[in-house]
């Protein structure tokens, strides 16, 4: 089984690193020096990188990595991220340390965007969901449209509620005081909210999530809710009756909060 944990980069980025004995995976690496720093410091050799979209802050270290390990590098398919060895796509499988995992098209925050799944390497299922899915939230719709988002969000709702959900930023504590405001009587938001803040207080990660949490506590995987619907129609002012419409609604509200 794969050991995972954060390299912190700029001001809320995680790099996920997956180890097995000296053998190493990141996903994401925007900055090469503290992957660089660990590594050195804990005497592991990187073997792959993953990239889950064209965002600086998660593609700006691959030449440096790949020239220094001489590794590989998964991403989107395109030709548009400098470095990537193994392009994908949609549903294609890999291996990354003899471990399967599959690529998910998950356009909206991009349209390049990519998800990794992986049912065999941990003891539970495990998804690496870049700036798509964060805890409570979704990542701001740059390129894509809403029903794109929507889409995409709801390939995770499906998947076995005790996957891990490994985001690329901190965000968790400004998604909930938004996720609080949209469903205000939504116990388990409140729930969270309490044990995030002294996570936070310790400067601890509130990462990985898990899919059966997010489907509790997260507006943009609530879009078929009573509450989530009446909250995106009053901040609207109008009749959504699509869930993509009351995504795009709570996004928009998001953007401005």
């Amino acid at each position: 089984m794969l050991e995972i944990f954060p390299i912190r980069a700029f001001s809320d980025n995680y790099i996920w690193t997956l180890v097995e004995g000296e053998q190493a995976i990141v996903v994401d690496p925007g900055d090469p020096k503290p992957v660089l720093e660990t590594f050195n410091k804990l005497k592991l050799d990187l073997k792959s990188i993953i990239i889950t979209h064209h965002h600086f802050d998660h593609s700006g270290g691959i030449q440096e990595l790949k020239d220094h390990f001489n590794c590989d590098v998964y991403g989107p398919g395109g030709g548009h991220i400098q470095g990537i060895s193994s392009p994908l796509s949609d549903n294609e499988e890999f291996e990354l340390l003899g471990k399967k995992f599959i690529a998910l098209s998950t356009p909206g925050h991009t349209l390049d965007q990519l998800a990794y799944y992986s049912e065999e390497a941990c003891s539970e299922p495990i998804l690496f969901c870049g700036d798509t899915l964060f805890s409570a939230g979704c990542g701001r719709i740059f390129e894509g449209t809403p029903l794109q988002m929507h889409e995409s969000i709801s390939r995770f709702s499906i998947l076995p509620e005790n996957t891990k959900v490994y985001c690329g930023h901190e965000y968790t504590q400004s998604n909930l005081a938004f996720a609080i405001t949209v469903e205000p009587g939504n116990q388990f938001i409140k729930d969270k909210i309490e044990a995030v803040d002294k996570l936070r207080a310790l400067d601890k990660e509130t990462l990985p999530s898990d899919i059966g949490s997010e489907l509790k506590i997260n507006p943009f995987m609530r879009c078929e809710e009573k509450t989530v619907i009446d909250a995106a129609a009053n901040y609207s002012g109008s009749e959504l009756k699509e869930a993509h419409e009351v995504l795009g609604a709570i996004r928009d509200w998001k953007d401005n909060f």
